[in-house]
């Protein structure tokens, strides 16, 4: 029986201002309804959240001043149709008014087995190996993205 995956997201936006501050308050306004937008997008999975609905209290990456944000989609179609095609763009064309440029991966993509849910800690690993290592298939990008692997395809082994 073959193995199914789903895709799964992470980016990281680096705040100009405190998230409580008034410069940081409508993209705070914003929130709640991008977010019921992205939980009724077709091939909408699952996405990080404390007991706040979002996920603007979580921290990692060693910066408080990120804000982290996680999800699993059904395919890399599916999620683009999220980011580039609904509500979401008008958003995020805003971003330099919240947001200082990150100089370095702001985004990673990676393949789950269906089910699972990744950790902050997955994501931190798979944002530093696409840093380290540029888009390969254990994490990429949008622009230059991976299938899904084949089930029960052996790992590849280096002969060096």
């Amino acid at each position: 029986m073959a193995l199914a995956w789903h895709l799964a997201q992470v980016n990281i936006a680096l705040m100009k201002s405190p998230l409580e501050s008034p410069e940081m308050a409508d993209f705070v306004a914003q929130l709640e309804p991008l977010n019921a937008l992205a939980d009724s997008s077709p091939g909408f999975i699952w996405r990080l959240q404390t007991e706040d609905g979002d996920a603007t209290a979580v921290r990692a990456f060693g910066d408080d001043r990120l804000i982290v944000n996680m999800s699993v989609w059904k395919s890399v179609d599916a999620l683009w149709s999220f980011v580039y095609d609904s509500g979401h763009l008008k958003v995020m064309r805003r971003r330099r008014e919240w947001f200082s440029r990150v100089a370095e991966a702001h985004q990673a993509l990676w393949w789950v087995p269906a089910g699972s849910v990744p950790s902050v800690g997955d994501a931190e690993e798979r944002l530093a190996h696409l840093k380290a290592h540029g888009p390969t298939p254990r994490a990429f990008s949008f622009k230059r993205h991976y299938p899904p692997p084949v089930s029960g395809a052996r790992p590849a082994v280096s002969l060096l």
